[in-house]
Parts: structure tokens; sequence; C-alpha cells
């Protein structure tokens, strides 16, 4: 009797606990990238020699830019960890994706894989899988374990033996690729409020900027500068932080769905090679035994 847990269940605790740990990685990078912006934005950016007369108070030294970014208000910390956890979240995706890829290009496992099918050296394709490594590679050489259990396999009609290969696929797709989308909502919806958030920043500015020029008699210059550099600050923090989160959302998703069709290019491969090899007689190539 088989007590082995089937391989959706698995799959589904597996995707499960990754899930939980994928989870508490965010909230950690999360609160880390803000503390880390607030004590860079109150210590180093608003340090006062930095200012005219030692006091972030005052107007920044000319030139002096982290004299002028502090200039941009409260916002600037909340942009500047959004863009920290940009560059995080996009050096872990590129890790992650790297070592789903294996340790070869993927295009040369593939056809390294066909190749093998095609000579029907099964276990050729096999070291071709335990060489690469990585997630594409596991698909792929769970599908070719179940090759090798259905070619022995005496009991069971073709359509349904590549049918059960087909689901070993799947379900080793379904344990393997859903790790590689974590995080990546995370990068969009940064793409999307990083702009909102300059916005806000650039509308708080403006506010000051205004309110300078509504006092009576002369206009406070020094209030209405700083109102001015807040809303352009806020603006640019937005707007480059928003842009990197768009280029690297835009590039992990070339990249999963280049490692999708990887995974079914193989899988294609595996299917067609055991129906020709088996369509005709489904007991083709086994030994006969006798009692």
């Amino acid at each position: 009797m088989n007590t082995s847990p089937r391989p959706a269940a698995t799959a589904a605790k597996a995707e499960a606990q990754s899930s939980g740990g994928a989870s508490l990685f965010s909230v950690v990078v999360i609160v880390l990238a803000y503390i880390v912006s607030l004590l860079v934005y109150k210590y180093v950016f608003g340090d006062g020699s930095h200012f005219q007369g030692g006091d972030n108070k005052m107007n920044p030294l000319p030139g002096d830019y982290l004299g002028i970014v502090y200039k941009g208000g409260f916002v600037v910390p909340i942009l500047m960890s959004m863009l920290l956890m940009v560059i995080t979240f996009s050096i872990e995706r590129m890790l992650t994706i790297g070592k789903a890829k294996g340790s070869k290009s993927i295009e040369s496992f593939v056809r390294t894989v066909r190749q093998k099918l095609n000579a029907n050296d099964i276990n050729g394709a096999l070291v071709a899988c335990d060489q690469q490594k990585g997630s594409v590679a596991n698909v792929v050489k769970a599908g070719l374990m179940k090759y090798n259990e259905m070619s022995r396999e005496t009991t069971m009609a073709t359509d349904q033996k590549v049918l059960a290969i087909q689901k070993e696929i799947e379900e080793s797709t379904a344990l393997e690729l859903p790790m590689l989308e974590k995080n990546l909502v995370i990068i969009s919806t940064l793409a999307s409020i990083a702009t909102l958030t300059g916005l806000l920043g650039t509308v708080f500015g403006m506010i000051n900027a205004f309110a300078a020029l509504a006092q009576a008699g002369s206009p406070d210059a020094v209030a209405l500068a700083n109102g001015i550099s807040e809303a352009l600050i806020n603006t640019a923090l937005g707007i480059g932080t928003s842009a990197l989160a768009i280029v690297a959302y835009n590039y992990f998703t070339s990249k999963i769905d280049e490692l999708t069709y990887s995974i079914d290019e193989a899988g294609f491969s595996i299917i067609q090679t055991f129906a020709g090899q088996h369509g005709n007689n489904a007991n083709a190539g086994q030994p006969v035994r006798t009692v």
C-alpha cells in the first residue's frame, strides 16, 4: 500500500510554508527599509554641516545636495524607504530566478534534453537534469522519472500513461514555479504608489510655497524656496522610484515567462517522445515475463 503523500497535497503544503516565509521576509524588509531611511534622512541629510549657520532649518549650502534633499520634508524618508524596498526585492528576485534557471543556460539545457529524448536516452536526460539543477530541471526530472515508471507499466493504456506523465509535470510545475512570483506584487504596488506619494509631497510643498506668498508685506523668501524645493524633490523621488519599479517588474516577469516556456517545451518533448515510442503498442519494448 502506498502511504506517501499525494503530490498535489505536498505541493500545497510546500507552497503554504514558502508563502509564510516570504511574507515574513517582506515585512522585515519593509520595516527595516523605513527605519534605515528615517535614520539617514534625520542624521545624515539633516546634519547641520549641510546648512547655513549649522541649522537644518536654514537654507542648504550652495551645491549641497544632501541638504537639498532634506528640504523635501517628511515625505522624503517614505519615498526613500520605497526606493530601498524596490532595490532589495529586485536583488532577491534576481537571486531566486537565477537559482531557478540552474547552472547553465535554459536554452542549452532544453536542447540537450530534447536531443537525449530523440535518441531515447532517458538516463542521459536525467543526468543532464542533475547537472543543471534548479526549478526547471526539477520539473523536467519529475516528468522523466514518470516516463520511466510508465514505460514499465503494463496494465494502463497509452493514453492513460500520457495523461499520467502530463499530470506529473503539471504538479511539479505547481510546486516549483509559484515562488518565482513572490514579492513581484510588492514591486508592482510600489510602482503605482511611489508616484502618488511623490505627488502628495509635491502638494504639501506647493501649499507651503503659497503660504509664504500669502503673508502680508514682502513674501518670506526662505519659506518660499523651501516649499518649492520640497515639491520638486518629492516629485523627482516619486517618479524615479516608480520608473525603477516598473522596469524591475517587467524584467522579472519576462524572465519568469521564459522559464515557463522552457518547462512547457521540455514537457511537450517528453510527452511526444513517449507517445511516439509507445503509441502503437503500449507494451512495446517490455520484456516478456514467464511464470
